[in-house]
C-alpha cells in the first residue's frame, strides 16, 4: 500500500513505508467534537405498519435497536482497526418511521471532549442500529434493506466542520 497520488493530503494512518498504523494524538488538544449520522433501513409498508403497532415476534424493535447503537458507538475502537478508544460525553440514536420510504431513518448524534473525533463512532451507532433493527424484525421481512449510511456533519477538531449536501 502506498501514500496517495497527492503528496499534500497524506493518508494519516500509512506511516512513511505505507504500512497503517494508529495516528499519535498527544500532541493535540482536547477540544469538544461532535458528529452526527445517518441510514435508512427500507421496507414494505406491511412491515413498517407491523413495527409500529408493536407486532413483531421478537418484541421492542426500536428500542432494541436504539440501545444497540448506542452501545456499539461506545465499542467502536474495538470494532474498527486503528480507532482510538474515547470518552463518549454524549450518545443518542433516534429512529423515525418515513412512510414515503416506507421504513426508517437512523440517526446519531455522538460527542466528546477529545484529540480526536468521532465520526466512526456516529456512523458505528447507526450501522449497529440498522443491522438490529434488521434482525428485530428480519421474522416479518427478510428483504429490507440498509441503505445509505453517511455522515450528516461534524464539528470541532483541525479538519475544520463539515455539512454534507442534502
Amino acid at each position: 500500500m502506498s501514500q496517495p497520488k497527492n503528496p499534500s493530503k497524506p493518508l494519516t494512518h500509512l506511516n512513511e513505508q505505507g504500512e497503517a498504523h494508529m495516528v499519535d494524538v498527544s500532541q493535540k488538544v482536547a477540544t469538544v467534537r461532535e458528529a452526527i449520522a445517518e441510514g435508512l433501513i427500507k421496507m414494505s409498508l406491511t412491515t413498517l405498519e407491523q413495527i409500529e403497532q408493536g407486532n413483531s415476534p421478537k418484541g421492542d424493535v426500536l428500542g432494541t435497536a436504539r440501545l444497540a447503537g448506542i452501545m456499539a458507538a461506545k465499542q467502536t475502537a474495538s470494532l474498527i482497526p486503528l480507532c482510538h478508544p474515547l470518552p463518549l460525553s454524549q450518545v443518542q440514536v433516534t429512529i423515525e418511521a418515513q412512510r414515503s420510504l416506507p421504513g426508517y431513518r437512523i440517526q446519531a448524534l455522538v460527542r466528546t471532549k477529545a484529540e480526536t473525533g468521532v465520526e466512526m463512532e456516529a456512523l458505528t451507532a447507526v450501522s449497529v442500529a440498522a443491522l438490529t433493527l434488521y434482525d428485530m424484525a428480519k421474522a416479518l421481512e427478510k428483504s429490507m434493506s440498509i441503505q445509505t449510511v453517511r455522515l450528516l456533519q461534524k464539528t470541532g477538531g483541525k479538519s475544520g466542520d463539515y455539512q454534507a449536501n442534502p
